[in-house]
């Protein structure tokens, strides 16, 4: 890959990493979701910077990105746009919705009905809309970073399994340590940092660099293995439903991602064990269907899934 490419990695992680304090891993990932061409699903209690984090990376892109406030009121048309009659020329007219963005920012994406969810559904996975018939392509680079709230269900309506299968990963923030908390609030005191970011990438070069993601190798020893982590999903004694090959596909393309903000142009063990939770625990059903405290218990579930595979040498 191109050293001029390369250097551009390393500007835009440390551009993010510039409002973004003392979350670095988080922004890796989410630069990984970028790079794959996927989406991520930043999942915390509020206010611990699951917006910033979106808004610092769309701001790193010299895009057209948006920020949608998911409520119970929102439409698919608020979303995807519509055709609108106009009396002039006798025809309808297409309006793109605020969707035609090459990052969007879903906050609180399980706060709207299932119905206005599915409009995403298309988008995510085809990077189309279709519309009376009509089919529209979307832009390229095209990101969702969608956020919620984990432990608030009031209002709220349950992703479904489909569009979860979407994400590429699910995070979470987590609090910052005293001393990043610090970093922060000095950095606050005179306004909002984030709003002082200038773009480091154009969309050109994200394209570029997603084309290059797909061009690292991966070994058949690395290939067993992510397979190995997979098949250990669906014979586990702890999960009702295993990893779907979507899900062994999107690892593949996560560790290639990975490897390449490495600087590498392989991938190594380290690359799929390291991506294989935040990957794959969203994509399992664990046996009882449990709600309090699932997350963590499924995340553990799979973590000791991947402990347990031998990674080739």
């Amino acid at each position: 890959m191109p050293a001029e490419l390369l250097s551009l990695v390393s500007e835009l992680e440390a551009n993010i990493n510039q409002v973004v304090v003392g979350k670095p891993d988080v922004v890796r990932k989410c630069l990984v979701a970028l790079l794959a061409g996927e989406h991520i699903l930043l999942e915390d209690v509020p206010g611990v910077g699951k917006t910033l984090v979106g808004k610092a990376l769309a701001r790193s892109v010299s895009g057209h990105f948006c920020r949608l406030q998911f409520t119970p009121d929102l439409l698919p048309s608020d979303i995807v746009g519509s055709n609108i009659f106009n009396a002039k020329t006798n025809e309808f007219v297409f309006h793109s919705g605020p969707i035609f963005s090459n990052i969007v920012i879903a906050d609180e994406i399980n706060r709207s009905s299932p119905r206005t969810q599915s409009a995403l559904l298309e988008a995510m996975s085809d990077r189309q809309v279709s519309i009376d018939g009509d089919t529209h392509n979307l832009p390229r680079p095209f990101m969702v970073i969608a956020t919620q709230n984990p432990f608030e269900f009031e209002g709220t309506y349950p992703l479904p399994e489909s569009q979860l299968d979407r994400f590429l990963m699910r995070i979470s923030m987590g609090y910052p340590d005293r001393a990043a908390e610090r970093v922060i609030l000095e950095s606050h005191r005179i306004g909002e940092p984030v709003e002082e970011l200038s773009p480091v990438v154009t969309c050109d070069q994200i394209a570029q660099l997603q084309d290059s993601v797909r061009k690292i190798e991966v070994s058949e020893p690395i290939s067993e293995y992510l397979l190995d982590i997979i098949d250990g999903t669906r014979t586990s004694d702890d999960l009702e439903v295993g990893a779907s090959t979507r899900a062994g596909l999107s690892l593949f393309r996560a560790a290639q991602s990975q490897a390449l903000l490495d600087g590498r142009d392989f991938v190594v063990p380290d690359d799929v064990k390291h991506l294989a939770v935040s990957v794959l625990a969203h994509r399992v059903i664990p046996k009882g269907f449990l709600h309090a405290g699932q997350r963590e218990a499924v995340e553990s579930m799979v973590g000791r899934i991947v402990e347990e595979i031998s990674i080739p040498v």
